[in-house]
């Protein structure tokens, strides 16, 4: 069985964060909701508590038994949940005079420590938390302190245990990889094995295992997630794989047809699906974003139960659900977290749909999708393209959508990211689209007044979409497209663009 980090989350942002730099070190990680915790079988080598925005002294803060965890596998705090083991052991947590945000250095540690080895005096670390703990339980020592923090980390006797008020997860704490380093390899005993090439031959030998002779229709999006997912499938069932490509009327300009064609050569089943008028009907009249995404999930479903049933014995729906999916749609039951989103592709399915789902990226972040994908021999086209969210343009239109909408926004899209790619600056965006903003705003044109609508364009650069900053393009690219779109595009005589990053903002608006 694979070795395993397991990370129990308590609603912290940096949690993702955690997962990332252990599975960077090619190890194995899974984040599970604090009060969801899994059976802690022989493969978990070690557990991490993450950080919360709620207080050990809040009466609603998390609450977990730790005691099949404690003292039988490696164990590490972080922030939160280094104050909530001291707390609940007989410590002291208690409000900081100030708070403690940002950088901060180590003045003091125990280089014999094995968490703290490889750690330079004065290291840089990054404290976010309006708590601290003034006095340790019984069993407990400092391990390591700032010039405000005497108990900034600390370890327990005759045990695995090991507690740090600070964040190693992020870029600030210059050597909180060592850190992470030190738990989950040299402390946990971690095997440095979850490479690319791993995951796909353990994931095709599970599939073939599960799927047996059955036959698995899958929806094809032209993305990185649907066409590394099919590949997969297809190196577990070969021709039991049928994979369809359902135009929804909400791709980009051109993209049925060119997704089509670049499908050619990889040796799948591909079948084209003309479905727009569906999906346009099933959306009049909506503007809330849920029901929107709602509607698009359902009218999909729909279309993949009538596709099944011209596959004589299909029992599987394949699908590209990837980590940040997932993560986005599960909340921590009782803590801060909640359903940012719902994903159309997260989830079950109807009773009256006889098929069973197979996610086989479904613990994968997006860059570990195009790592895989390139372990696969995909072609970099394919692995380049920018992400583009299932429910297409029908969430990047405000408000109600029309074809005509659609159409607009389908040539401003377009004058975009052919921009971005004469520019030189396609690849280092990680992911840019258009939004039409459902305002109308008064411009000139000619000697005429008109008024007409506005879009906001949006750019960010990220590893894997759970965390995005917004991109400094530059301004005479900017000043380029502005200017096309608004000469091109009838209908728009204002654009904008987007310089919010996530968190506190999503990448996309809807």
């Amino acid at each position: 069985m694979q070795d395993t980090i397991l990370i129990l989350d308590f609603g912290s942002q940096y949690t993702q964060l955690i997962a990332r730099r252990v599975r960077e070190l090619n190890i194995y990680s899974e984040i599970h909701p604090w009060d969801k915790c899994p059976e802690i079988t022989e493969n978990i080598k070690g557990v991490i508590l993450s950080g919360s925005p709620f207080s050990v002294r809040d009466e609603k803060a998390p609450n977990i038994d730790l005691s099949n965890i404690k003292g039988k596998v490696p164990l590490l705090g972080v922030c939160f949940g280094a104050q909530y083991m001291a707390h609940n052991y007989g410590g002291e947590v208690a409000a900081s005079n100030t708070r403690e945000y940002g950088r901060a250095n180590i003045v003091e540690h125990d280089l014999e420590n094995e968490l703290m080895q490889g750690v330079p005096q004065k290291s840089q670390v990054w404290m976010s938390h309006g708590d601290s703990i003034k006095s340790l339980p019984n069993d407990f020592y400092t391990i390591a302190s700032t010039e405000d923090v005497k108990n900034a980390a600390y370890a327990v006797k005759n045990e695995k245990t090991y507690g740090i008020q600070f964040h190693p997860e992020v870029y600030h704490s210059t050597d909180g990889s060592t850190m992470i380093y030190n738990f989950v390899v040299n402390i946990s005993g971690c095997a440095q094995d979850w490479t690319p090439d791993a995951f796909v031959d353990s994931t095709v030998d599970d599939l073939k295992k599960k799927l047996g002779n059955d036959r698995v229709i899958l929806g094809l999006s032209g993305g990185v997630d649907s066409s590394v997912a099919a590949t997969i499938l297809h190196q577990a069932i070969g021709d039991n794989l049928y994979c369809i490509f359902v135009n929804n009327g909400l791709l980009r300009k051109n993209e049925y047809e060119q997704v089509l064609e670049s499908y050619k050569g990889m040796g799948l089943n591909v079948k084209g699906v003309d479905a727009s008028e569906q999906f346009y009907a099933a959306l009049k009249g909506l503007t809330d974003p849920e029901e929107k995404r709602k509607a698009i999930g359902k009218v999909f479903v729909d279309v993949f139960d009538q596709e099944s049933k011209l596959v004589d014995q299909a029992k599987w729906l394949g699908q590209g659900t990837i980590y940040p999916d997932v993560i986005e749609s599960v909340s921590v039951t009782g803590g801060p977290s909640q359903t940012i989103k719902s994903h159309h592709n997260v989830g079950g399915l109807p009773d009256y749909m006889k098929l069973k789902v197979v996610e086989p990226l479904k613990l994968l972040f997006k860059d570990e999708v195009r790592r895989v994908g390139k372990s696969l021999g995909i072609s970099p086209a394919i692995l380049g393209r920018h992400p583009f969210p299932g429910p297409g343009l029908g969430i990047r239109i405000l408000g109600e959508v029309t074809a005509d909408k659609v159409k607009i926004l389908q040539e401003v899209d377009a004058i975009f990211i052919n921009e971005l790619k004469t520019a030189g600056l396609y690849d280092e965006v990680w992911q840019a689209g258009a939004i039409f903003l459902p305002v109308n705003t008064v411009g000139v044109m000619g000697d005429e007044r008109t008024y007409e609508n506005a879009v906001a364009l949006r750019a960010v650069t990220s590893t894997d979409g759970m965390t995005a900053d917004w991109c400094h393009l530059p301004y005479e690219v900017l000043g380029k497209i502005s200017n096309k779109i608004i000469n091109q595009v009838k209908g728009i005589n204002r654009v904008t663009y987007d310089i919010s990053s996530k968190p506190p903002a999503t990448i996309e608006w809807e």
